[in-house]
Order: structure tokens, then C-alpha cells, then sequence
């Protein structure tokens, strides 16, 4: 199936289960890891400075000594990462400096891994939601800390979103499908139709998980970026199971560095590098199944035969629109939450079918969608394109 024609397209997703740049805040902390010292010794070191890694970071600086260790770049200045109307254009990006890296998974589907200081919500559609309250008493968290550390997220990175035309049909097309009752602008996660939050502020920039840095207290906490960690560290020494010491990191240069833990009882190695960038850096460890160790001659540390297992794809069934006059840009803002574990939300105003005025955007593509259909990971695809 092919698209003719200069159109926007848009786009709505069901998901089962689950202008100018923003300025640079100038975080003395940040550095590239090029300017790192040969060896160096810290409290806390985080590999990853995503959405876990930069909070974490933030907080642990109060009073401790840190190091995030970023694989990418600063998401500062970028306007393919900050401004809303390029949103795809980072996902599109298939260049080695790219914040997105574009992967496919051995089942064929197409993805992508964060790559810069910020990680997923420096790529993603920007929707913000609180948990369910049974998520948080089954994962048997605190409530009143929860509910604490969401406002403490909230003053920096969610807004209220301006409901435009588009996201206005939406919601009342929802409300008038059965998807009720209409919950309002709301953060927490209800059943029915509601708006929730955006990552992007009234001037159409995001706000990252970066930000939240701006939490940190400056002298404890050290930020290197182009920071690839290769390897952790273990030590025996006076336990009978390994203990993490240390990493080893490598800079732009391709010089290796080495970044160790002080003497304390608390002090820890957190791995926050994603879904897979962590369980690969504990293989390439030596933590991980005896056998998948030892097919790529990696020396076992020990043997965890779950690591990197359980992986999963959440399904998606899309729906493409063209439609001939302008849509108005907008992303994820009207949700609709059914009891049956779907979810309903729609974006407008790109192009998304691809054509000489536009780019490629992995895995929001309808070319991504029928390949994924030939794969039989897709249950249904509708597009009401009438040019054949």
C-alpha cells in the first residue's frame, strides 16, 4: 500500500497494557567524559542517566558524592529533541550521533533506545501519568512518599496541555464510544476518558528527565556525557560472593577510564541503562545465564539465568487518517482507559507515511505497521487511505 500526495496524517494508537530550543540550565556538573581523570572514586555510580538515573542522581547528591555516566550527548539545544513541532525527527535520525539509536528486535519489531542525557522522554510522545493506586500497594511502595515524589517530579516536567481541535474531537469521540465517565485534566491514572499530562510546556518545548538535575546539589554530583560503560567490576575480597567495586568506562576518544566505589556500607553501583542496555552491561560483566556467558567467552561472575529473559513487546493496533487540510501538531494528551487493560490515545498534524518532504519515523511508520503484520505481532490494521 502506498500514500500519494503531500497529506497530514494522523495518527491514533491503542496501546494494550501500557519552535526555538529550551535553554541550557549550564549544570556546572556536566562534563564530557573526555576531561574525566584516568581513575576516580565516588559514593554512588549510576551507568545510565535516563528517566531513573537523573533522578536518582539528583538525590543522592544531597549527600553523597555521584557519578552519572551517560553513553550520549546533552539534549540542550537540540530542537529535534526540545521543540514539538519536530517531534519524529530525532527518531528518524539513524546517525551514530543520533540521541535515538534504532534497533529491531529478533521478532522483527521495530524500535528505539534513548541515547542522550534525558533518555526515553527526550524521544517519546510526552504523556504523563500517575500510577494506579493498586500498582503502587501491590509493588508495596509507600503512598505518601509516592504521591511526594510525584509532585517533586511534577514542578518541573508536567503541564497541563492546551486542548486543541483535534484532541478535543478525540475526547469527545471517546466519551460518546462508551469510554466513561469524562474525568477531566487529572494526573492520576482513572478509568474512562481523562486528559492527562504532557512533558511539553505551554511554548510547545520539552521538559526531560535532564531537568530534574537541576535538583542536584552541585558539588556532589559529577555528570559525564559520551561515557559508554564497558564493564563493572567485582571484588571477593572479604565476602564470599562478588561485590561491586568499580566500572570501566570509555570517553569520545576511545580512552578507558575507571571509576571506583569509597569504603562504605551503603555505597553502591545502580545500573539504570534501560531494558536493555542493563541486562547487557551485567552480561558483558559476567552476570548472567552460564551458557550465553560462555558461548561469547565472557568469564562468569555469576550465574543468573534470568538476566536479559522475560522480555516482551506491548502490543499496538494503529489507525492512519489523511487528512487534506492542515492538522494542528499535537501529541498524546486525551487517554481513554478501559477495564480490559487498553489504552486509546491519539497524536495529529504528521506526516507519518513518508514521501520526499519526509522522513522516516521507524516505528510510527505504516510501512513499520505492515511489516509488523506480515510478522503476525499485530492483531489488526485499519487504514481508511483511499489511494491504493
Amino acid at each position: 500500500m502506498a500514500f500519494f500526495g503531500w497529506y497530514t496524517f494522523v495518527a491514533s494508537l491503542l496501546f494494550h497494557t501500557f519552535s526555538s530550543a529550551q535553554t541550557d540550565p549550564g549544570y556546572a556538573f556536566m562534563h564530557q567524559a573526555t576531561t574525566a581523570p584516568t581513575v576516580a572514586y565516588y559514593d554512588y555510580i549510576i551507568v545510565g542517566g535516563g528517566t531513573a538515573g537523573c533522578p536518582l542522581a539528583a538525590t543522592l547528591s544531597q549527600n553523597a558524592s555521584v557519578l552519572l555516566l551517560e553513553r550520549g550527548g546533552s539534549p540542550y539545544g537540540n530542537p529535534n529533541i526540545t521543540d514539538l513541532a519536530a517531534f519524529g525527527a530525532a527518531l528518524s535520525d539513524l546517525s551514530p550521533t543520533s540521541p535515538s539509536q534504532r534497533f529491531v528486535s529478533e521478532d522483527g519489531v521495530v524500535s528505539a533506545r534513548g541515547r542522550v542525557l534525558g533518555g526515553g522522554s527526550c524521544l517519546n510522545a510526552g504523556f504523563y501519568s500517575r500510577a494506579g493506586h493498586d500498582y503502587v500497594r501491590l509493588a508495596g511502595w509507600d503512598a505518601r512518599l509516592v504521591n511526594e515524589s510525584y509532585e517533586w517530579v511534577e514542578k518541573v516536567v508536567a503541564f497541563q496541555p492546551p486542548l486543541k481541535q483535534w484532541q478535543s474531537a478525540v475526547r469527545d469521540g471517546l466519551v460518546e464510544a462508551g469510554i466513561r465517565p469524562y474525568n477531566g485534566f487529572t494526573y492520576d491514572h482513572m478509568y474512562g476518558t481523562k486528559v492527562g499530562g504532557t512533558i511539553f510546556d505551554q511554548h510547545g518545548h520539552r521538559h526531560t528527565a535532564a531537568d530534574l538535575l537541576r535538583y542536584a546539589k552541585p558539588s556532589g554530583l559529577t555528570v559525564l556525557l559520551h561515557a559508554p560503560v564497558h564493564q563493572i567490576l567485582f571484588t571477593t575480597r572479604g565476602s564470599t560472593r562478588p561485590k561491586a567495586h568499580g566500572v570501566i568506562f570509555a570517553d569520545a576518544n576511545g580512552v578507558s577510564h575507571r571509576a571506583y566505589l569509597r569504603r562504605g556500607s551503603k555505597n553502591e553501583i545502580i545500573v539504570s541503562s534501560g531494558a536493555l542496555g542493563s541486562p547487557q552491561l551485567l552480561m558483558l560483566s559476567g552476570i548472567g545465564p552460564k551458557r550465553q556467558l560462555q558461548a561469547h567467552n565472557i568469564t562468569m561472575v555469576l550465574d543468573q539465568p534470568m538476566v536479559g529473559l522475560g522480555m516482551s513487546d506491548n502490543p499496538m493496533n494503529a489507525v492512519f487518517i489523511p487528512s487534506p487540510q492542515p492538522v494542528e501538531v499535537s501529541l498524546i494528551q486525551v487517554v481513554g482507559i478501559t477495564h480490559n487493560g487498553t489504552y486509546i490515545e491519539a497524536a495529529s498534524g504528521e506526516n507519518f507515511a513518508g514521501g520526499a518532504r519526509t522522513q522516516d519515523y521507524g516505528m510510527f511508520s505504516p510501512k513499520v505497521i505492515l511489516l509488523q503484520l506480515g510478522l503476525g505481532l499485530y492483531r489488526q490494521w485499519v487504514s481508511p487511505n483511499p489511494y491504493p
